[in-house]
């Protein structure tokens, strides 16, 4: 989206060049299957990162070049694997901790916290180059990122495959198999509300400096505050891992994340709304985790990789929804966005805990 603006065209091609990239990851369960089949797992996601890195190097490259339409595509085939660079890799974490169950709860701590080092250095990175050189060269960065973690994927330990090719479900009879499963349904349906919410943040955080009565750029604050929060929740659950039955874990933590948002939406000011934005960082860090121990320990093991890719491609999905429905209605009134995700949150969890109590 730098580029696009760098070089004078409209905002509504940045949008849909972005939307390229992120709406195909919807797909990626599509080709899932793979990785429950493959020999050797760590090759599929190897490939999928090089194919990822090198479509979106191309993309960058030609855009000035040619019609928005082929970089367009080359991005869509880029976000196509991308869940193979997300759930792909988290699905190798039995492989990597072992069968202890503290030593995978204490992995998956370590798995968020890329998650959350992921999304406070990368855009950090990108806007670093892009200052000192040009946002094309803070992309080609990105991309041949990916090609060091395909190396770095080989050093992963080996696992086995699956089962064989007909033991393996298809991609959708996956997602059948998730929906009956009570556990891996609220899995599903909580991880998807939870991320639909969350993603309200940065436009709020934009919008509620008025009303706090500090400059737009207190803004970034706001966003820092949740990102540094999620890093101090998952060295906390890496230093003391979640102990219990994840299914009851993730509906706590899930409440617990809306009442940090409840202290956001009731905010006196400015260094309050900090310190809530730590604090929802903190939770959705702990539900994060638990999320990651129950598609771990509930999936059938020879479909494993698919669950993963399915929860991780569709939360995905979810906060670019969430996003996009926050731009939509904020503009009604400030504080409908976080009293929605709050609604949603309770709903969600109140359901999950009612049905798993029956």
């Amino acid at each position: 989206m730098l580029i696009v603006t760098a070089s004078g065209a409209p905002g509504w091609l940045a949008g849909v060049l972005g939307a390229s990239l992120t709406a195909p990851h919807l797909l990626g369960p599509l080709i899932a299957r793979r990785l429950d089949t493959a020999r050797d797992g760590r090759n599929v996601i190897a490939i999928a990162c090089v194919v990822h890195g090198a479509t979106l190097a191309a993309a960058v490259l030609l855009y000035p070049l040619t019609w928005a339409i082929v970089p367009a595509g080359l991005l869509a085939l880029s976000g196509l694997f991308g869940p193979f660079l997300t759930g792909g890799i988290s699905s190798r974490l039995p492989a990597i901790a072992g069968a202890d169950r503290v030593s995978q709860r204490r992995a998956q701590g370590w798995d968020v916290a890329t998650y959350g080092l992921g999304g406070a250095l990368g855009p950090s990175i990108v806007a670093a180059i892009a200052a000192w050189s040009t946002p094309t060269a803070a992309a080609l960065v990105l991309a041949a990122g990916t090609f060091v973690a395909a190396v770095l994927v080989r050093f992963l330990p080996p696992a086995p495959a699956a089962g064989a090719g007909a033991d393996v479900p298809r991609p959708f009879r996956t997602l059948r198999l998730m929906l009956r499963s009570g556990r891996l349904r609220r899995t599903l349906s909580l991880t998807v509300v939870v991320a639909f919410s969350v993603a309200t943040l940065p436009i709020v955080a934009v919008t509620s400096t008025a009303s706090l009565d500090t400059a737009a750029s207190a803004a970034a604050v706001l966003t820092a505050a949740y990102g540094v929060g999620n890093l101090l929740g998952s060295a906390g659950v890496t230093i003391r891992p979640l102990r219990g039955e994840a299914d009851a874990l993730m509906p706590r933590l899930a409440i617990i994340t809306a009442l940090c948002l409840v202290a956001v939406l009731l905010s006196p000011g400015f260094w309050f709304s900090v310190a809530a934005y730590a604090a929802v960082g903190i939770a959705n860090a702990s539900f994060f985790a638990a999320t990651l121990a129950a598609r771990s320990e509930y999936s059938p093991p020879e479909a494993r990789g698919q669950v993963f890719v399915w929860v991780g491609a569709l939360k995905i999905t979810a906060g670019s929804a969430g996003t996009a429905a926050t731009g939509a209605v904020i503009g009604v009134a400030a504080a409908l966005p976080l009293l929605g995700a709050i609604i949603a949150i309770t709903v969600a969890s109140a359901v999950a805990a009612l049905e798993r109590a029956r």
